[in-house]
């Protein structure tokens, strides 16, 4: 393959001498190569491609080393490398032993190849004093090669449980001797278990299901050892007969049971390769496909017969299996315990019916136990001896309870006595006598007597115990008694209660109130038996009702008050009648109620009126004339001069406090006169008005401006015949013909407007009226008293 030339330099003299060594003759035959001598060969050992190093023997070192190579089975040697110490020289065949180089004397082979198996020979030209001497080294190599991964190949990778399978373990190559070992891995398992077999074949005869798994080789020499992959052998069988359980685990007399509401899962297993297919049956019917079928909430519904079927589908077999599940129920509710006095003895009870199966019952007292039974227990206990607050407990137990469920009863004696009671019907046609004892266990017997006879009334019952009676007059004053008895309880005990006619009391016979106030009348109730019914009768003679807008009922024990709510003369004043009545009798009382009117407020004078803010507002300030109840003022205004077209009184301010006495009126429009009045405010009556008065400008308002006497006489003048024509003009009445010329032009006089620079003001004051007169109508054939106030700008 690699071998190294000469150096540079030529091969010397002794190199050739040397190679003489090997001359072949003339005959072509080598020389005979020296014999071994026996035991002196010695064995070495490589590892294909590996490296190994052949020393040629010992001593000082020779002038020429010569190595030569016989392959096994072979004569004739092969030249392989050749040294003088100086220079080396490989052959070219010598590739096919590796690749060859010379250290020295010995030969180093890398890169072993399986052709260096033979004998080497080295042959060394020594020199000893002035002679020559060649010694030999005699090397036998064995080449060793590494075992190859071994490969598994199954006869039947899939075969049926029963049949024969051989597995076999092969490589390819190895240096004998050879020696296998076989390991087993079954599914899901976390080791892998060793096979007894050191030879290349693994014989399953017959093979089973234990067998099924993945199957590893493994090939050992002396160089190396090495595994295969594993290689799964599928054994295929079943399904096997099913198994099925189910939880939670219940055992009944025929297979399972389960709770009422309670999950149930039924699983079933079929041991099979490939798995099993599964269908379940309930009754013939199917319910559910797969291995698990789930009932969410167990019902009465899901007891039957549960069957499951198991499909192989590469065999196309079949098997199945079936369990009974019978579904358990309670009783409704819990155990019910009851006590029922007997004579000197109590009778306890206690059922609980229902279930599946049947609940046992049973009862235990402070003195034991008693009996058991299904369903309905029943245990007669003396009361001799029997303390008050003895508890009896009856214990129920059902399988489908994890907890027994119980009921307990406590004998003991009613407090306190009996209690009479007596109501009356609708209508009071009948009256009931209501006897009670509450409390204790067993309940009190109770039974009604009537004390002038001392005759029975009725039958013995419990709490409570109730006789009717037919309503009658010779019914007041008669008594009568109620007897109650209880096991615990020695003598007897009692209650009487005696019917009697009612009474009443009224808390004021006469009531006065002022107008516009409420009223409050009260009746109470004193006595009488049966209870009573009070009500109230009107004026005139009617019954009233609860709660009306005019009258409302406080019904408060054995009070009834009633209240008139803003009180009126006319319909409210008159005599009440408070009633009262039951059924063996009735009575009632008078009250008399007065309504009082409020007095008028007194009379209201203006006593100023000014204007302010350039007529935008005035000051108003009044008087009030002589005593009288008041609550407030009220304000009105509206245009100054009475006419068609002058408008309604309007309010100007309400609301004002009975103190008061002045009022800042706003919201004014300059060119509109207006004329104001005032009126006092009681509860309920509107006092007379005041006289109506024009508001006037402050007397010490003056403007910078200075008038002559000519010009100030002028202007006075003309705005004083202006004024009259303007009057005339409207008042034609009373001037008709003036108002004739005047009405037109005082038209076209308005839609001209006023002239600029010179402005006049009227302030004209109309007589007050009179307290009886009507504030809303004003005469317009009264007198007129006229104020001119000029006012001139020059």
């Amino acid at each position: 393959m690699v071998g190294q030339r000469a150096q540079h330099r030529p091969f010397g003299l002794p190199l050739l001498i040397d190679l003489c060594l090997l001359h072949l003759g003339a005959s072509g035959k080598p020389y005979p190569t020296p014999q071994t001598p026996k035991g002196e060969a010695l064995s070495l050992q490589g590892v294909r491609g590996g490296s190994v190093e052949l020393a040629c023997g010992s001593g000082p070192a020779p002038l020429v080393v010569l190595w030569s190579f016989t392959p096994l089975g072979a004569v004739v040697p092969l030249p392989v490398a050749v040294t003088d110490g100086a220079s080396s020289k490989v052959e070219a065949e010598a590739e096919a032993l590796g690749v060859v180089n010379l250290q020295n004397s010995s030969l180093v082979l890398r890169e072993l190849r399986e052709g260096a198996r033979g004998h080497f020979l080295c042959q060394a030209l020594h020199v000893s004093g002035d002679e020559l001497h060649i010694s030999y080294s005699y090397l036998t190599l064995a080449v060793l090669v590494p075992v190859s991964k071994p490969r598994v190949r199954l006869s039947d990778p899939s075969p049926v449980e029963g049949a024969s399978v051989v597995a076999t373990c092969a490589v390819r190559e190895g240096t004998e001797p050879v020696t296998f070992a076989w390991q087993h891995q079954v599914p899901h398992s976390s080791g892998e278990v060793l096979v007894g077999v050191t030879e290349p074949l693994l014989w399953l005869d017959p093979v089973n299901r234990t067998h099924l798994g993945w199957y590893v080789c493994s090939a050992y020499n002396a160089v190396n050892g090495l595994s295969s992959d594993g290689v799964f052998l599928d054994v295929v069988y079943g399904p096997d007969k099913p198994v099925i359980t189910v939880e939670p685990l219940g055992f009944a007399e025929k297979g399972f049971w389960a709770s009422e509401k309670e999950e149930v899962t039924l699983s079933c297993l079929a041991a099979s390769n490939p798995p099993s297919h599964y269908v379940w049956l309930h009754d013939d019917t199917q319910v559910c496909t797969g291995p698990t079928y789930v009932i969410a909430s167990a019902s009465r519904a899901h007891t039957g017969l549960y069957t499951c079927l198991a499909h192989n589908s590469y065999l196309d077999t079949r098997t199945q299996s079936s369990v009974q599940l019978t579904v358990y129920y309670p009783p409704m509710g819990q155990p019910s315990c009851a006590v029922l006095p007997t004579l000197s003895a109590v009778t306890l009870f206690c059922t609980w019916p229902g279930g599946l199966p049947t609940a046992q019952l049973q009862w235990e007292g402070p003195h034991g136990t008693g009996p058991a039974a299904s369903s309905n227990a029943t245990w007669t206990h003396a009361a001799t001896g029997l303390p008050n607050g003895s508890v009896f407990t009856c214990t129920g137990q059902h399988p489908a309870l994890a907890l027994p469920t119980i009921c307990r009863t406590t004998i003991w004696e009613p407090p306190q006595s009996p209690t009479c009671r007596i109501s009356a019907t609708v209508d009071d046609q009948f009256i009931m006598l209501s006897c009670e004892w509450p409390g204790g266990t067993p309940p009190a017997a109770l039974r009604w007597f009537e004390d002038k006879q001392q005759q029975a009334l009725g039958s013995s019952s419990s709490s409570p115990a109730i006789h009717v009676l037919q309503a009658q007059g010779d019914l007041a004053g008669r008594e009568f008694t109620c007897q109650g008895s209880h096991p615990l309880r020695t003598p007897a005990v009692q209650c009487r209660l005696q019917l009697e006619a009612p009474q009443l009391t009224v808390a004021e016979p006469q009531v006065s109130v002022l107008e516009g106030a409420e009223a409050w009348l009260e009746c109470a109730f004193q006595g009488g038996t049966p209870p009573t019914q009070l009500l109230w009768l009107g004026p005139h003679g009617q019954q009233l009702e609860q709660s009306t807008s005019e009258f409302v009922l406080h019904s408060e024990g054995a009070q009834l008050r009633l209240q008139i709510q803003d009180a009126d003369p006319a319909r409210h004043r008159g005599t009440y009648q408070c009633m009262a009545r039951n059924a063996v009798g009735n009575s009632s009382q008078s009250v008399l109620l007065e309504v009082l009117r409020y007095p008028a407020p007194p009379n209201v004078t203006i006593r100023r009126l000014i204007y302010q803010r350039h007529r935008r507002e005035v000051q108003l300030q009044w008087a009030i004339q002589g005593p009288g109840n008041l609550t407030g003022f009220l304000v009105q205004q509206r245009a100054s001069v009475p006419s068609p077209g002058a408008g309604d009184w309007e309010t100007a301010a309400r609301d004002i406090e009975p103190e008061s006495r002045g009022r800042r009126l706003g919201g004014l429009d300059p060119g509109v006169l207006y004329a104001f009045r005032i009126l006092a405010l009681n509860h309920h009556t509107t006092g007379h008005p005041s006289e109506v008065k024009t508001p006037v400008d402050p007397h010490f308002s003056t403007y910078p401006a200075v008038l002559g006497a000519a010009g100030t006489g002028m202007v006075v003048a003309m705005v004083a015949s202006l004024l009259v024509f303007r009057y005339a003009a409207r008042h034609p009445q009373i001037f008709p013909r003036l108002g004739q010329w005047l009405v037109p032009m005082e038209q076209r006089h308005q839609q001209r407007g006023s002239q600029e620079g010179n402005e006049a003001s009227a302030s004209i004051e109309t007589p007050s009226t009179t307290p009886n007169s009507d504030p809303a109508v004003e005469s317009t054939d009264a007198p007129v008293n006229v104020t001119i106030t000029v006012t001139a700008t020059p």
